[in-house]
């Protein structure tokens, strides 16, 4: 932001913005740009960013960098994206394709593959995840915890600059994807706001439903001549493909870490609309102490709309010259956090199907913001959508990024699998939070609440929770996100007679870090009626000179410089479920050199199941 922020480009004062944006269906005049402030497409004027016409998957080619070694740009320095170039960071080429790896984890000792390659296919599906739609002018962030701690992107990453565009690539890709073979539905598994605000999640929506997006707020500077700031026509995904909606920790806590309604942080929920830039303590780094203002207490900053980089500004240890009183921003009304039932009710305004896209299957008489649910794409599937995030309530004092079930959310999938089986339905299941994947004392493993014996608990542990999964020979798989990773992992069953008791884990990454993937799910029936998922990621087809292909260059930036190991996965812990802890190295855990991971998952019906696919397709 400028001193200036009184005055935004065009000349529209101060107050006649606020007056203009005080409703989403206004349009107003930027320069030389006329656009709709949220939903309004009535604007042919902005122009839309193209894909790449040559759609491909991961399977036909991948994106492959090189590691710059000596680093030239240190991690606390992520921001000096104006180096990158000078210094040969973000440079990516395609490489190889990756084979689907076929796996028979779960088969049973002896398994060999069918013979015959004749198969059915039984439904084709394709997941998003951790959007993180992101407002880069918004008071109520942690930008500067990146260059505090120098490892966290999911605060600040130039990635941020174009979320909307990046979203808009990968949905016209699925339509592209659709055209070659059709898709039955989509389903978003999460993290839709990076941190709860009603812009972020209009912005989300309106991507999918080709509306005019707005990527700015507050005082709009830029958003007549830099490209992330500049209204675009979304594209909007085919009307032909259903998509479904999962709730992530982002999608109702401060930065999907913090409840925002205990007034341990004062009005947090107020800092979103406040002129002032809020300041927090290195929240990240005690991350069992979220509400610790101890000093030092650091102004998180903003980003600076009318620079070409995003340059973050107003930022700084509270206290030192020029941060002896708050720095302040234009305030913005559509910035305001919404609880969850708002989050929820947000999906039945839209001009995609279906209507709420899920929310309209949560049973009746549930609470407000209760986000569970289950549909049935095939007669034979059955896809439960479960919320396992975090409850405000629940007193703890750590990051609130771990997986969870209150005893409502828990009776209801116990009752969920147990009506699948007895309909004969193959399952799925869809979340925000992986299961059996980090150990204790993380924040993103399974929720122990035993610090708080009088507050409210997670309704089964870990171990419990596996062996009622694997009470369900339909289950075939546990789809998330959260953790920003490309990772499969088998659940093999808890009875070696019975390999139909196992069942599949697949994670999916995020648009907001490399390697910026969704992914396709192909289930099909084989010839000896066991069933496949063909699992495969897919980049988005950016093309040259759109911001998306910008976003690219920057997450690959952004990989090179912080160099994170977990998208590699090569030392996967082996959990045991009992204690959470850390046992030895996975071996159903492959590592992701590229970032990506596709495979093949052979999944052993039972005798049940089989025979009745056997009379419904006696011939594949």
């Amino acid at each position: 932001m400028t001193d200036n922020d009184s005055k935004i480009v065009g000349e529209v004062s101060r107050r006649d913005f606020i007056k203009y944006t005080a409703g989403t269906a206004a349009c107003i005049s930027l320069g030389s740009f006329s656009y709709g402030c949220g939903s309004n497409s009535s604007t042919p004027q902005v122009a839309g960013y193209p894909i790449a016409a040559d759609i491909k998957t991961t399977a036909e080619s991948t994106v492959r960098f090189n590691n710059i070694t000596p680093a030239k740009i240190v991690a606390t320095d992520l921001q000096n994206v104006s180096d990158y170039d000078k210094y040969g960071y973000g440079v990516w080429t395609k490489g190889p394709g990756l084979d689907n790896e076929k796996r028979n984890d779960l088969m049973g000792v002896g398994y060999a593959y069918p013979s015959s390659t004749k198969s059915k296919q039984l439904l084709r599906f394709f997941a998003i995840t951790d959007i993180h739609i992101t407002d880069k002018e918004s008071p109520s962030q942690a930008i500067y915890m990146e260059p505090l701690l120098g490892w966290e992107t999911s605060t600040y990453s130039p990635t941020m600059l174009y979320s909307t565009q990046v979203l808009d690539a990968a949905i016209q890709t699925v339509n592209g994807l659709h055209k070659q073979d059709r898709i039955d539905f989509g389903i978003s598994l999460g993290d839709t706001c990076n941190s709860t605000q009603y812009n972020e999640l209009r912005w989300y929506i309106d991507v999918i439903d080709g509306k005019v997006i707005t990527p700015s707020s507050g005082a709009h500077v830029g958003a007549d001549s830099i490209d992330y700031q500049k209204p675009f026509k979304a594209a909007g995904l085919n009307p032909e493909i259903l998509w479904y909606q999962t709730i992530g920790n982002h999608d109702h806590f401060w930065l999907g870490s913090i409840p925002l309604d205990t007034g341990d942080l004062g009005d947090l929920r107020g800092s979103y609309t406040s002129s002032e830039v809020i300041a927090l303590g290195n929240t990240l780094y005690n991350s069992d102490k979220i509400y610790d203002t101890t000093p030092p207490l650091y102004y998180m900053g903003v980003i600076d709309g009318s620079t070409s980089t995003g340059a973050i500004v107003k930022a700084g240890k509270v206290g030192d010259p020029g941060f002896t009183s708050p720095p302040t921003v234009v305030p913005d009304h559509d910035r305001r956090s919404l609880t969850r039932s708002e989050w929820v009710g947000e999906f039945f305004k839209t001009s995609t199907s279906p209507t709420g896209h899920g929310f309209n299957l949560v049973p009746p008489g549930r609470e407000k913001g209760f986000a569970c649910y289950s549909f049935t794409p095939k007669p034979y599937f059955k896809v439960i959508v479960l919320d396992n995030t975090q409850r405000e309530d629940d007193d703890s004092t750590k990051i609130h990024g771990h997986g969870f079930l209150d005893q409502p959310r828990w009776k209801w999938l116990k009752a969920e699998l147990a009506a699948g089986d007895a309909a004969g339905q193959l399952m799925i299941i869809a979340c925000h939070i992986p299961i059996g994947v980090q150990p204790k004392d993380t924040f993103m493993e399974w929720f122990d609440n035993s610090d708080n014996p009088s507050s409210i608990q997670n309704a089964v542990d870990l171990s419990g929770l596996l062996a009622e999964l694997h009470s369900h020979p339909n289950l075939l798989m546990w789809i998330a996100g959260h953790r920003h990773v490309n990772v499969v992992k088998a659940f093999a069953s808890d009875d070696a007679t019975k390999p139909e008791r196992g069942f599949w884990q697949v994670e999916t990454s995020s648009f907001r870090d490399f390697p910026q993937q969704l992914r396709t799910f192909d289930i099909k029936l084989n010839s000896d009626y066991s069933v496949s998922i063909v699992t495969t990621n897919v980049d988005p087809a950016v093309k040259e000179g759109t911001p998306a292909a910008k976003a690219r260059k920057y997450a690959v930036a952004a990989m090179q410089i912080v160099n994170s190991p977990n998208i590699y996965q090569v030392d996967a812990p082996l959990i045991n479920p009992a204690n959470q802890l850390a046992n030895g190295t996975d071996p159903s855990i492959r590592p992701m050199p590229t970032g990506s991971y596709n495979a093949e998952l052979f999944v052993q019906l039972s005798p049940e199941m089989k025979a009745k696919m056997q009379g419904l397709f006696p011939v594949l």
